[in-house]
């Protein structure tokens, strides 16, 4: 499984996605994790620990100064069992006091304590997070080495549309791989890619793309800059890539010839077209037509 024998420590905050979390503490486990959960005191407010006590299998911390039955120091022991620290949802309060070195509760105290990598998702209202002070903050912080998932845009809880809502679980999945098994191998490298199949408008029926699509996800995980030029819509767009969306092997051609010379890598995986029809067909074209 993916994170088979790793311990992720997940801090949940006190934003009003907090019920998001449990979805994310389930499925790390369902991957192999051993999930270990830090509430804030007003995270609990909104989630009882008992939820995040049931889908992560261990016990819930929420106050920093309760007895403490499995650890003796638990903030320093939960730092140094992390192989990586997930806050979701990281609101502008986790955000403001990591970055400026306050440690005034389990949460933050951990996160302070821990040498794994700590990945923010933050979630809140769009004005809060366009925030010029949060702006600084998190900047900050990734000077520092700290991840950031960036939040999805749409329809908030506090009824107004903008950037803040939390991210697809698949996308926070994919960010918490990444840290864990991406080794940075490509950091610093551009690296452009082609999937999918041409389409020449002979039928409908063409490659899926599915190989593209990985190897821009690995380059990605291993620090790269990555640009996927694509012959197919119907696939998730990868997280952290850059998409180009092309239809005939003229469009694909074109637009890596545009992405070449300032790559360091082009991996060609798409599946080009041999021929060029002068007639197209509406409808796949049967063998015993030709008969």
């Amino acid at each position: 499984m993916m994170f088979e024998n790793k311990h992720i420590v997940v801090g949940i905050s006190g934003g009003i996605a907090a019920f998001k979390a449990a979805g994310l503490v389930s499925q790390l486990r369902q991957k192999g994790a051993d999930v270990h959960c830090i509430m804030t005191a007003n995270a609990a407010k909104l989630v009882t620990p008992i939820t995040f006590g049931e889908l992560s299998g261990n016990d819930v911390t929420v106050d920093m100064f309760a007895n403490i039955s499995k650890w003796d120091v638990e903030h320093i022991a939960l730092a140094k069992l992390a192989d990586l620290f997930v806050v979701a949802p990281a609101t502008a309060d986790i955000i403001g006091k990591v970055a400026n070195g306050i440690a005034d509760d389990m949460l933050s105290t951990t996160i302070m304590a821990t040498k794994a990598k700590v990945l923010f998702v933050p979630s809140m209202n769009t004005n809060m997070y366009e925030n010029p002070i949060l702006q600084a903050n998190m900047e900050k912080l990734r000077s520092f080495g700290y991840e950031f998932v960036e939040p999805e845009s749409g329809h908030l809880a506090c009824n107004t549309s903008g950037k803040g809502r939390f991210p697809a679980l698949t996308t926070i999945m994919d960010c918490a791989e990444k840290c864990i098994y991406g080794r940075e191998l490509l950091k610093g490298k551009k690296v452009v890619v082609s999937a999918g199949g041409t389409q020449e408008k002979i039928d409908p029926v063409r490659s899926s793309g599915r190989q593209g699509y990985a190897i821009a996800k690995a380059a990605w995980m291993e620090g790269a800059d990555v640009t996927l030029v694509s012959c197919t819509t119907a696939l998730p767009t990868p997280y952290g890539v850059k998409m180009v969306y092309v239809q005939d092997a003229r469009e694909l051609e074109k637009a890596m010839n545009a992405e070449y010379d300032s790559c360091d890598a082009a991996i060609m995986a798409a599946a080009v077209s041999d021929y060029r029809p002068t007639v197209q067909a509406d409808q796949k074209i049967k063998k015993e037509d030709f008969d």
